[in-house]
């Protein structure tokens, strides 16, 4: 069973989790770099089915359930864990390296799991470890903001468990599978579950809180794993959900916007993974085979950019030691490398030809085509242009080119997060390039052609216009430092009352009661040293202190009878 249980993927990396703290710090980052080779290695040779069950309770639990739409997202998530792990070679903080790996298990395991039961297993155990991220950066704004983020997913897991075990209890399948499109009250709450993680509004801003506060390298795990192991789930239970459709239309503006208005650039691209999430739920709510592989390949393609994109941001912010936008600028001649890699990630994200973004968003745009669509692929489109001002233009051109007054004494950037970019960057262009490597991987066949006239025109026309206005309104678009209000701003204005309400008020009663009773206490030992003391017994004592055992005849003789009497009933009883 043991050897059985090394054939799953997230096994390797949280049992590589356990071990990296008796491995020499020396070799913990190769170490940690070698778990998820392994586990690559071994869901790339997995033949499809359930192919391991163990018995709980009354139930069979599918550990290893493999087909076309788990390897996919198998080999991402286990691909972007080595990349992660090459970016952070350099950071020797075990927590982190734990953390990571076990998030990075969870993920896997959810991907691979059959059932219920064992995907909840695996969706805490990334909600646990992803929290250490943040609060691994040790500020007092990376505690709040764990803090929140681990009270939101465990909300969300609740959500998600109440929904399962209502299922369940209606007679549904134990077994992970497409749900049928009722509105009953199990499969609300497990799309709200699932829907939290994937960072659906109002259910989203966990994800702009937290990933901005998280560690340099922690981010790059962070913003590759949750959302996208969320979409897999989508995929898994509600394909061809309608309400699914606005639904991700809905993200993909309402991220746009919000990514506009930020100064902080990790804030921005938090904001863009919401936009992006949102083409993926779109296409979900499509369901048909060419919108889910859409949905696949886009998920696929958006770990890659956006990871380096994350990266290059990180970089920026271990030379310059700030992730402002109106701090930044100048920086174009000072960190070429990383500004060229950034922009391979930008034009990605942003659907530019011959990159990888554009070989998956032009299959959404066909998927919706062909279901005749035609105001989400408009309102598609237009998110479209703003990730190219936000994150392709505004983004870049305050960080590298604009002039600050500020000299900065740039930290060096370690070699291997260069590494570690350029792989992303590879990538990026390789599946841009020759899109069939992917596809031939997607969940469905498809002789799907990214690169018509059609769609190569019109994406080309989109960037151009784009980058016109953004010219010229860019001083309009002048980074300031301001803070935008969202929906956690429902959660958090009323902190202070809830916390003195549930904490504060509670504490207090408690310390009242306790200290009641230590005096309390206190009084009945006095009482106990010497009971004789508390009682008048002037007519005995005559003035005199009276002894516990200064007794007259009379009450000896009388203690003497009593205790002769228990003895013999005693002895009765015995014989």
């Amino acid at each position: 069973m043991i050897v059985e249980l090394l054939s799953i993927p997230a096994i390797i990396l949280i049992l590589g989790a356990f071990l990296l703290p008796l491995i020499p710090e020396r070799l913990r980052s190769s170490a940690f770099i070698l778990f998820p080779l392994i586990a690559l290695g071994i869901l790339w040779n997995l033949p499809e089915g359930g192919l391991l069950q163990l018995p709980f309770a009354s139930y069979e639990l599918q550990l290893l359930a493999v087909d076309g739409l788990s390897r996919i997202f198998g080999i991402i998530f286990a691909l972007i864990t080595i990349i992660g792990g090459i970016y952070a070679f350099h950071i020797k903080d075990l927590g982190q390296q734990t953390s990571a790996l076990a998030y990075a298990g969870g993920a896997l395991g959810v991907t691979f799991a059959g059932d219920f039961f064992t995907l909840f297993f695996f969706w805490e155990i990334m909600a646990a470890a992803s929290t250490w991220l943040i609060w691994a950066r040790q500020t007092k704004e990376s505690d709040n903001a764990g803090m929140r983020y681990v009270l939101v997913h465990i909300f969300g897991g609740g959500l998600l468990m109440s929904g399962i075990l209502l299922h369940l209890n209606s007679g549904g399948s134990f077994l992970i599978q497409n749900l049928e499109q009722t509105y009953s009250l199990a499969n609300i709450l497990i799309l709200l579950g699932v829907g939290l993680n994937s960072a659906i509004p109002p259910l989203h801003a966990w994800l702009a809180d937290a990933y901005p506060k998280a560690t340099i390298t922690g981010a790059v795990f962070m913003c590759a794993l949750t959302t996208k192991s969320a979409v897999y789930v989508l995929i898994r239970l509600f394909p061809g959900w309608e309400i699914l459709i606005w639904t991700g239309v809905v993200m993909a503006i309402y991220g746009t916007i919000y990514a506009l208005l930020a100064n902080d650039i990790r804030e921005i691209l938090a904001y863009s993974i919401i936009s992006q999430i949102g083409y993926m739920v779109t296409a979900i709510g499509v369901g048909s085979e060419l919108a889910l592989n859409g949905a696949a390949a886009h998920a696929f393609n958006h770990i890659i950019y956006k990871s380096l994109l994350f990266m290059a941001a990180g970089a920026v912010i271990h030379a310059t030691g700030t992730s402002k936008l109106s701090e930044l600028g100048g920086l174009a001649k000072k960190i070429p490398l990383i500004l060229g890699l950034y922009i391979v990630g930008a034009l990605s994200i942003s659907g530019a030809p011959f990159l990888n973004g554009f070989i998956s968003k032009t299959m959404i745009s066909g998927a919706l085509g062909d279901a005749h669509l035609e105001w989400p692929i408009l309102l598609l489109l237009i998110a479209t242009i703003g990730t190219f001002l936000h994150t392709g233009l505004k983004l870049p051109y305050f960080t590298w080119f604009s002039e600050k007054e500020r000299e900065f004494n740039l930290s060096a950037i370690p070699s291997n997060m260069k590494v570690a970019m350029g792989i992303g960057a590879f990538f990026c262009i390789l599946f841009g390039v020759f899109p069939q490597l992917l596809y031939s991987q997607l969940p469905y066949a498809t002789d799907f052609q990214p690169y018509s006239i059609y769609n190569f025109v019109e994406m080309t026309q989109i960037l151009v216009l784009a980058f016109v206005g953004f010219w010229l309104l860019r001083k309009k678009l002048q980074a300031t430092s301001h803070i935008s209000l969202d929906t956690d701003w429902f959660y958090r204005r009323p902190a202070d009352t809830v916390r003195y309400a549930f904490v504060k008020l509670p504490d207090r009663f408690y310390g009242f009661v306790e200290q009641s009773s230590l005096q309390l206490a206190q009084k009945l030992s006095e009482v106990a040293r010497n009971p004789l003391q508390r009682i008048p017994f002037s007519s005995w004592a005559n003035g005199k202190s009276v002894k516990s055992d200064d007794f007259s005849t009379s009450i000896g003789a009388a203690l003497a009878f009593i205790l002769f009497g228990f003895l013999v009933a005693s002895l009765v009883v015995l014989f």
